[in-house]
């Protein structure tokens, strides 16, 4: 497993190791011991989640503020373009976000520790995104960042508006969400 830095210097992106042939490939998708070395974390992971969308969805900006979720995230089929976005007020990146395309074919992975907001668009015809995750899910503990929220200024890969929960449209601003010490 490959770790690759990012603009946030606690996000990161690892690159399995893929073995290839005529006949397909194989890689260890994840293991605890070289999720450790690579990062530098011990890290339960305590829930699996799997979403299919369609070109042009939007999932987020979402984050807990209560068993705040470390997400290791992967795409399966097609591919996404990844945002987290620091929360911790603590922070020297407080308020900023990085980017990456995810793909099937790239195989990359993304961590997003615990006191980031995540989200994705689906930039093929569909997309099969898996979460892993240090923390069940608490929907009494869920909060939603804008996608779109002028200050965070993410510049999503739009060709169109994208497809919204009502969750989703119903995100606060940065300036009046709900973040972390």
């Amino acid at each position: 497993m490959q770790r690759v830095n990012t603009d946030l210097s606690d996000v990161i992106v690892l690159e399995p190791k893929v073995f290839g042939d005529e006949r397909g490939f194989f890689f260890e998708s994840f293991n605890a011991r070289r999720f450790a070395d690579a990062t530098g974390l011990q890290r339960e992971f305590v829930q699996d989640n799997h979403s299919r969308s369609q070109r042009g969805v939007l999932r987020g900006l979402h984050y807990q503020v209560q068993q705040a979720q470390g997400k290791l995230v992967r795409v399966t089929a097609g591919e996404v373009y990844d945002v987290a976005v620091d929360l911790r007020r603590s922070s020297h990146a407080f308020g900023r976000w990085m980017g990456v395309h995810l793909s099937a074919e790239n195989k990359r992975q993304l961590w997003v520790p615990e006191g980031f907001a995540h989200g994705f668009v689906v930039l093929s015809e569909f997309a099969e995104f898996l979460y892993k995750t240090t923390e069940y899910y608490a929907p009494e503990h869920e909060r939603c960042i804008r996608w779109d929220d002028p200050t965070l200024a993410i510049e999503w890969p739009l060709q169109e508006a994208p497809h919204l929960s009502a969750k989703d449209q119903a995100g606060v601003s940065f300036s009046d969400a709900q973040v972390f010490p």
